[in-house]
């Protein structure tokens, strides 16, 4: 069934005024998942009207009341796990096991943050005067702007709203217009949850509504989950006019795998890191790191396990990999792995495209394993953000953390070692934000913050108790009698 699109502008559901969209399944491109008109400026205008018309009265709302909406976003959330994991399957890509566990977690993270109503709401000090008190107390900081991508289309989206909702602010969220039906699923479970018109505010389109919002002067702070470029762009423009940006960005995320790793364990790890979601993560493994003196036997066992991936429709059983979002990521990847097999990297694992069937009608590329022998190939310097590997050996350790830091980028990295020493040494030698060891490095729970160095964030963390300090800012009250 195709479903009718529509933005949500306060509190009441209408399409918009812009281009037409067209929502394909990128495992069956000749099937519509929903189709309707993106937003255009005007609607932006009224978003953020309709934000800044709310903010007083959700700000006065009790945060216990505030947070009852999120518990009840959470359960209607959890009522319909299945039907919208398929949905999300079907409109991104992702497995349906995978969106199944997306929107599950998305339903836990509301949980969480509604928790906040249970948790200190500031801080005491004692003063040096008689008869005072020092408080330090958090207020929301107004109407954000939220741009979301389209890789976690309800679970990134989740995280940034959630904290936001709770401590009291309003927000107008432009998701990535790949993914415009599980934004508009999402709204619609706060609207039944009984979010008050106005609140939130969602707007659906590109090229136009982005900038529109990024530049418009309602506009209190902004949060944003995309590409490096774009997101050091966007920070630049706000940072001109004194508005808050908190941008999580781009990966090359490295696994290293000393010399005395559990090779098995670190090949299980791997896998599920690079190829999970199709490799389309901020934190998917896309660069690998070697001990020299196991590369051989590391290899052969990569290889041996990613020719085993089954690759298929992502609602089907028995599938590994499902495509990319789009036909347009399927070409860029493409264009990469092409580019790699045109210089000489050795492959490791590396099929040809899909040339017929209906692999080759969606938007699949087969999990790719290349060997480098230098740093400059763009396969080692820029995120593919698809199912693509490269490998490089390092001759110790203390090469291996080099060649993990060979990036502009700092977001995630995972080491396998059985040495204790090494691995506590890790935590000061790799520049990173997010460190797995011996575990896979796409992943991040709830309640610890997320982000990560370099290029890879732009701002404060995201999630657990971090997220507050995005959200809020701080009112420092001295207060005695009269």
């Amino acid at each position: 069934m195709t479903v009718t699109l529509t933005n949500y502008i306060d509190g009441c559901f209408v399409a918009g005024s812009g281009a037409p969209i067209r929502d394909e399944n990128p495992s069956r491109p000749d099937e519509l998942v929903a189709v309707g008109a993106a937003a255009g400026a005007a609607e932006v205008d009224d978003a953020v009207a309709a934000a800044r018309r709310a903010a007083p009265g959700w700000a006065r709302t009790p945060i216990a009341e505030r947070a009852a909406v999120l518990e009840r976003a959470a359960a209607l959330i959890d009522r319909d796990t299945e039907e919208l994991g398929i949905e999300l399957a079907r409109e991104e890509g992702k497995l349906r096991a995978e969106g199944i566990g997306e929107v599950s977690n998305a339903a836990n993270i509301f949980r969480f943050f509604a928790n906040e109503a249970n948790r200190e709401q500031g801080e005491v000090y004692a003063s040096a005067r008689a008869g005072e008190r020092i408080l330090v107390v958090r207020r929301p900081i107004g109407v954000i702007g939220v741009i979301t991508p389209f890789n976690f289309p309800i679970g990134i989206p989740a995280w940034k709203m959630a904290p936001a909702l709770v401590y009291g602010n309003t927000l107008v969220w432009k998701p990535s217009v790949a993914v415009p039906l599980l934004a508009m699923r999402l709204a619609q479970k706060l609207h039944e949850a009984g979010l008050p018109a106005g609140v939130l505010n969602l707007v659906i389109g590109e090229p136009d509504v982005g900038p529109a919002l990024v530049a418009h002067d309602g506009i209190d702070a902004m949060t944003f989950t995309g590409s490096t470029a774009v997101g050091r762009a966007i920070g630049a423009q706000l940072a001109a006019r004194g508005i808050p940006f908190a941008g999580e960005m781009g990966g090359k995320n490295a696994a290293v795998v000393l010399a005395d790793a559990d090779l098995e364990l670190a090949v299980e790890r791997v896998v599920g890191g690079a190829f999970r979601a199709a490799g389309q993560k901020c934190t998917a493994t896309s660069r690998v790191v070697v001990d020299e003196t196991v590369a051989d036997e590391f290899l052969d066992r990569l290889a041996e396990r990613t020719a085993r991936i089954r690759v298929g429709d992502a609602i089907t059983d028995d599938v590994d990999l499902g495509p990319l979002v789009d036909a347009r990521a399927r070409d860029r990847v493409l264009e990469a792995i092409a580019g790699a097999r045109a210089d000489g990297l050795r492959a490791i694992w590396a099929p040809e495209p899909y040339r017929s069937g209906v692999l080759a009608e969606g938007s699949f590329v087969p999990p790719t394993v290349f060997e480098l022998t230098d740093g400059e190939h763009p396969l080692w310097r820029d995120e593919v953000f698809g199912p693509v590997v490269a490998v490089r050996r390092a001759r110790d350790t203390a090469d291996a953390m080099r060649l993990a830091n060979d990036s502009v980028y700092g977001l995630s990295a995972a080491l396998f070692t059985k040495d204790l020493g090494r691995a506590l040494a890790a935590i000061d030698d790799l520049r990173v934000g997010v460190l797995h060891v011996n575990s896979e490095s796409a992943g991040a729970d709830l309640h610890v913050p997320f982000g990560g160095m370099k290029g890879s964030s732009l701002g404060p963390r995201e999630q657990g108790s971090a997220a507050r300090d995005f959200v809020t800012g701080t009112t420092t009250v001295y207060l005695r009698g009269a």
